[in-house]
Parts: C-alpha cells; sequence; structure tokens
C-alpha cells in the first residue's frame, strides 16, 4: 500500500491548546506524523510525495469564507500587532456569534481582528501559528494524492494527513483540524466517478464534519464509531445515535470499551458502508495506550479492524486523524494497514 506523504506537516506547530480557559501543552505534535512514518518505513513501506492540488476539491466541501479565513488568519494576525500587544503568539478565539446573542440577525463580519476568528472555529483549543495554513492545506494535497493513486489502479492508499481534519464541517474549525482531508477525498472519489463512497470514521471520538457536509446525501454515507458525548466527551453536542438515519450512522460506545464492543461497532460500520469507494478516516486514539482514549482498544483489535474494513474489497483512502500516545501510534497504524491488506485480500478471493 503506498503511503503519502509531505514534510510540509511540520510547519503547524500548535503551540499547546486552551482548554477551559487555560493554555496547556498539546498532544496534536509534529513528532505523531514523524512517528507514523517511521514505523512504517521500517515495515517496507513505499513512500510517495504529495503532489500539489487546485483549490477546487477543497471548496467542494467547505465555503469559501471559511478557507479565506484559515489562509489569511495568521497574517492578519501578526499584522495587527497581536503577537506583541498582548503577546498572543497564536491566533485564539474569544468571543462567538453564538445563536443567543443574534436572536436571528445575520452574522456580520467583525472589524476587530481579534473578534474574527469565533466566526469560524468552535472552541478555543484549535490555535492557528505562522504555518498552520501551509500544513492543513499540504495534509489535503496529501489526501488528494492518496485518490489519485486509487484512481490509477492502486487497491488502496494511506496518507498521512497533519493537521487531522474530521472535526471541521463545511463553514467551521476545530477539534485540533483546519480543514476536513477525509471529506474531501471522498467529494474526490465520487467526482471521479464512483457511484456511492462510505466514509468510516474509527477515531475514539464522533466524525462530526463529514456527517455534517454530506448530511442527507445518499451518493455519500458517514459513519462514526466513539465515545458516547453523552458521557462528558468531545464535541459534546453532536455524535448521539439518535442523528443517525439513511445516509449517516453513529455508534456512540461507553467510556472504557474494549476490543468486542468496538469490532462489533466497526463490523456494524463496515456493513453500513453499502458503496463503491471507501473513505477510512484512520484515528487510533482509541487505543488503551492513548492519553487522550476513553476506550481500551488493544493493537491486535486495530489490526482486526484493518482486516475487517479490508474485507469490503473496495478501492480505498485511508487518512489519519487522531492518535496521540507517541510511543505507540506507529506500531497501531502499521497494525490496521497490515491488517486491511490481509482483509482486502480475502476480501477478493
Amino acid at each position: 500500500m503506498p503511503v503519502v506523504w509531505t514534510d510540509q506537516h511540520r510547519s503547524h506547530e500548535p503551540g499547546g491548546e486552551v482548554w477551559v480557559g487555560v493554555r496547556t501543552a498539546g498532544t496534536e505534535v509534529p513528532a505523531r506524523a514523524d512517528a507514523i512514518r517511521a514505523a512504517l518505513e521500517s515495515a517496507g513501506a513505499r513512500l510517495v510525495d504529495a503532489e500539489p492540488h487546485s483549490d477546487e476539491p477543497l471548496l467542494d466541501v467547505h465555503s469559501e469564507e471559511l478557507v479565506a479565513f484559515l489562509r489569511g488568519a495568521w497574517a492578519a494576525w501578526a499584522t495587527a500587532g497581536l503577537p506583541d500587544d498582548p503577546g498572543a503568539d497564536r491566533v485564539v478565539p474569544y468571543v462567538f456569534p453564538h445563536p443567543g446573542l443574534l436572536a436571528g440577525l445575520p452574522v456580520r463580519e467583525p472589524a476587530a481582528v481579534w473578534a474574527r476568528p469565533g466566526a469560524y472555529c468552535f472552541d478555543t483549543m484549535t490555535l492557528v501559528g505562522p504555518g498552520t495554513w501551509e500544513a492543513a492545506r499540504a495534509a489535503v494535497d496529501a489526501a488528494l494524492t492518496a485518490v489519485d493513486l486509487v484512481a490509477g489502479g492502486a487497491p488502496a492508499a494511506y496518507a498521512c494527513c497533519r493537521p487531522p481534519g474530521h472535526h471541521v464541517t463545511r463553514t467551521a474549525y476545530g477539534g485540533s483540524c483546519y480543514l476536513n482531508n477525509a471529506a474531501v477525498a471522498a467529494q474526490a472519489l465520487r467526482d471521479g466517478g464512483a457511484t456511492r463512497v462510505a466514509v468510516l470514521d474509527v477515531d475514539a471520538h464522533h466524525g462530526n464534519g463529514a456527517q455534517a457536509i454530506f448530511s442527507s446525501r445518499d451518493d455519500v454515507r458517514t459513519a462514526s464509531v466513539h465515545v458516547d458525548p453523552a458521557a462528558g466527551w468531545f464535541p459534546h453536542y453532536v455524535g448521539f445515535a439518535d442523528e443517525s438515519d439513511d445516509s449517516n450512522l453513529n455508534v456512540p460506545l461507553a467510556p472504557g470499551s474494549g476490543d468486542a464492543a468496538w469490532l462489533a461497532a466497526v463490523q456494524e460500520l463496515a456493513a453500513f458502508a453499502q458503496a463503491d469507494a471507501l473513505v477510512v478516516a484512520l484515528g487510533v486514539d482509541a487505543a488503551a495506550t492513548d492519553p487522550e482514549s476513553p476506550l481500551r482498544v488493544s493493537g491486535s483489535g486495530f489490526r482486526i479492524a484493518g482486516q475487517i474494513l479490508g474485507g469490503l474489497a473496495l478501492p480505498t483512502v485511508l487518512v489519519q486523524e487522531g492518535g496521540y500516545d507517541l510511543a505507540s501510534i506507529g506500531e497501531l497504524v502499521r497494525e490496521v494497514l497490515v491488517g486491511f491488506e490481509e482483509g482486502m485480500g480475502s476480501g477478493r478471493e
């Protein structure tokens, strides 16, 4: 399986995150992708450089306003002098156009540079720095290069995307995500001729972005297994089972769920797919070893999940999402990809 890579990911150094008002050390750091690359190279993976693509596929799933904001966010912030006064070395929102504030009035573009981020970001923990746009845009190119490889005949391709993207909707970013790499890949597969694409999200947290972007579309089905937001987990407001319908499936799990419950849910996602092309939003933060994990999935569990998804025998783009334990992230991704190849072989016998 080809592994699509870009060094540009290292230009995004989020500088921590602001959680419940406190600046803390972030876990979505450059070492994540580097650890994945090292593990896959040691297993003999073939690396392919991400190729640049136009903005058209990006704008197919994101609003022009969101893309324009992210492209210029750091430059506007720096030009306004905010890194010096008050010393804000990253773009962070502080006021939001909440429906309760607007009371039905239209959202207007704020005059103050420091007020604009709240119109596009739904949390305070997803900071924008001097290289964030370049890294996020390169992650989209990685996902699209993987699509190109599959369109060219590769049964599957893995895009080592960083920063991740599965929390981003058409108009808003957050959850340490800036552009929705998996959604871009799904739409590109659809535009390339797939009649129906399935986006299956196995990250520990709900894949709310794809659910929102492709809501009620029969040509892109979305499904996610994740920790139950009703138990107090991000993204808190969405990801509930009763949001499921003919085009979307949510399978929330209780915190502490292990291999048995998680793999049963992965099976459920696979059965729901009913597509002729597949995007896997591959987070490995459901691992028992992960500091962000509300779940207790083992390495062997991830391998079996790969076998289940590979057994669908569909042209597949796998896109990296979460996973924050630097000691195990590379091994866990490798387990999924090896399992996927095993399942892909059995699925085509």
